[in-house]
């Protein structure tokens, strides 16, 4: 019998696993164009069966029997100068204001029954009926943020209005739910309007910090005099965590207690001290998972990640007030350890954030990221800059540990340049410098994501970082690489990628297996972030669109997990590209592609249709496969 050419070309692919492509039992592979045929033909079809339902016109019965339309290519780069595609950049993506959204805006006090302030100078609209009339139709039948907690805040704006709105307009709420909720904060850390206004305004004190920052300057002055002055300033350091520890215990002002007494209520720890005492007890067991967003972090916790940590923050706008920078730090209660991530390339400004973070948040540690490679921030001395500028570094160090009353933990890379590695080089100096932890990727600037992660390194770092834990970082997608990297001696491990391709790889390492996850367990995972993103950005238009962008962007990574049925070694590795291949259903097919048009059908499902005027263009184009 003889074989077509494509089947010929479908069984070779079998084997090349060798040239970057993960090994896919033949059975499921297929090639590009019945890869999507498939998606489009179906969705086609569904698109119809839909409308025949919903009454459709005469016209749409005739359309139901052509040919689906031809798929468009991902990106027109025919007509561009240079000739190259447009892949998607951390720069120049094409990005629509949330106010592109709504045509006109309901006045929040009309929301919530206020008489307005501002009266007819109000900007927004104040005719219910009119903005009824105008207002894009509801998502779904049921309100997630109602059902969850009694009342929903977005009121007349809500996607989702009428599972809590009366004919005559009128909020509904559950008395029993909302009398649940009643005074308890669910989300932490958020940046009051009297501290946005002192920021801006310049008037926030920095007592402990000036103080530090002094004798930086007086050592400048001493040092051009008797030589470096590191003497002088590490005798303020350790004469100040002394002065701190002795005011502190001639304190006696009265406190009121619940229950009896404990050692931790009687004994006082110096600062230096509650540097060490931490969380960080029995970290061969701890999970650390990466920064990312609050909805997603949710979503981790509840497959078993133990410590969370929060987007990179810029230390300038944390300090001028920025509300979009302050957001970043922002706590759900689920999170039991949670840490905030800076990033700064000088120790006043540093310093400053850090004494402004010990005064105004609820964290467990800061974080320094001194890892990040991108140019916005490395070209200004931050990130992997701090790595090749060690005296700053350690200044840095020296003062964020003095103003903090939590560990100060630090991020590092092997070092910038792909062949010359430091980070062995500056990790003894951090265990004298005061660092509480280091967390390792085990690549340089240069490599960013392009080669595997050098895991030996990591185990010589970590035997120089003794008896200071050290977290091992890179290319962990599955049990068994976490169970090699513990092995090579470090205390913790960090997943980043892994735990954006595959949330659920904390409870695949908790329970020691790979876990052939259906779809619509898939499906469930992404309708649990959408509901924890309309909660944390809202269930109005605004906040719809932006949950639907942050799920565009997590997609853009879901999509490169295989089934572990689909496979023929198992388990899959983190730098192998996907094959095309058929699911085992159509849900399994859909979330295997790799095109933008399929991510915002998968996007619709959940959040409803897209905008006229919406717009996406993903960040990474599969780098790491290169």
């Amino acid at each position: 019998v003889m074989e077509t050419a494509e089947e010929v070309n479908v069984s070779k692919r079998a084997d090349v696993a060798a040239k970057g492509e993960a090994a896919i039992k033949p059975e499921f592979l297929t090639t590009k164009d019945k890869f999507h045929g498939l998606l489009d033909s179906e969705w086609q079809s569904s698109k119809r069966e839909k409308a025949s339902e919903s009454d459709a016109v005469e016209d749409s019965k005739e359309t139901s029997l052509e040919e689906p339309e031809p798929k468009r290519l991902k990106q027109n780069f025919e007509g561009r100068p240079d000739g190259k595609r447009l892949r998607g950049q951390n720069k120049s993506r094409p990005h629509t204001k949330p106010t592109a959204y709504d045509e006109k805006r309901l006045c929040h006090s009309i929301i919530q029954n206020k008489e307005c302030p501002f009266g007819a100078k109000c900007f927004f609209d104040h005719d219910i009926v009119k903005y009824m009339d105008s207002k894009p139709s509801d998502i779904g039948e049921t309100c997630h943020i109602y059902e969850t907690f009694g009342k929903c805040a977005y009121g007349l704006s809500c996607r989702f209005a009428k599972a809590h709105t009366t004919p005559d307009f009128k909020s509904m709420e559950k008395a029993d739910l909302v009398k649940v909720y009643e005074g308890r904060t669910m989300v932490k850390n958020n940046m009051s309007k009297e501290l946005q206004g002192r920021l801006r305004k310049r008037s926030v004190s920095f007592e402990k910090s000036e103080k530090y920052l002094k004798t930086l300057s007086d050592n400048k002055d001493k040092g051009a005099q008797q030589g470096d002055g590191k003497t002088s300033e590490k005798a303020f350091i350790k004469n100040a965590a002394i002065t701190n520890f002795t005011s502190s215990d001639k304190q006696s002002a009265p406190v009121k207690t619940v229950g009896p007494l404990t050692d931790a209520d009687v004994i006082k720890l110096r600062p230096c001290e509650k540097k060490q005492v931490y969380l960080f007890q029995s970290l061969s067991s701890r999970v650390f998972m990466s920064c990312g967003n609050l909805p997603f972090r949710r979503v981790c916790k509840r497959f078993g990640a133990d410590i969370t940590c929060g987007e990179m923050a810029m230390c300038t706008n944390l300090l001028q007030g920025h509300q979009s920078e302050w957001a970043l730090l922002r706590r759900h209660e689920s999170e039991d350890v949670f840490g905030i991530q800076v990033e700064g390339s000088f120790p006043d400004t540093m310093t400053r954030c850090a004494e402004l973070i010990n005064n105004n948040t609820e964290v467990d540690f800061v974080d320094i990221n001194s890892g990040c490679p991108i140019d916005l921030v490395y070209n200004k001395g931050g990130g992997c800059g701090l790595m090749t500028r060690t005296r700053k570094f350690e200044r840095i160090v020296k003062g964020m540990n003095y103003v903090l009353d939590v560990p100060l933990t630090v991020k590092i890379r092997t070092g910038v340049q792909e062949k010359s590695n430091i980070a062995h080089k500056l990790i003894p100096e951090m265990k004298n410098w005061g660092v509480s932890m280091i967390t390792l990727h085990g690549r340089s600037r240069e490599q960013r994501y392009t080669k595997l992660a050098d895991w030996d390194y990591i185990t010589t770092c970590a035997k120089l970082a003794s008896p200071i834990p050290l977290f091992g970082n890179g290319d962990i997608l599955s049990y068994e690489d976490a169970m090699k990297a513990k092995e090579t001696g470090v205390s913790g491990i960090m997943i980043a990628r892994g735990a954006l391709i595959k949330p659920w790889i904390f409870t695949e390492i908790k329970e020691s297996r790979h876990w052939d996850i259906s779809s619509s367990e898939r499906l469930d995972i992404l309708k649990d972030f959408s509901n924890f993103g309309l909660e944390h950005w809202g269930s109005d238009t605004r906040g719809v669109e932006r949950t639907r962008t942050f799920l565009l962007e997590w997609l853009s990574f879901l999509c490169r997990y295989i089934p572990v049925g689909l496979l023929e070694r198992v388990p899959q590795k983190i730098n192998e590209r996907p094959p095309y291949y058929m699911g085992r259903n159509y849900l399994e097919t859909l979330m295997a592609s790799q095109n933008v048009e399929d991510w915002i059908r998968i996007s619709e499902m959940l959040l409803g249709p897209v905008p006229k005027n919406f717009e996406f263009l993903p960040k990474h184009k599969a780098n790491s496969y290169k």
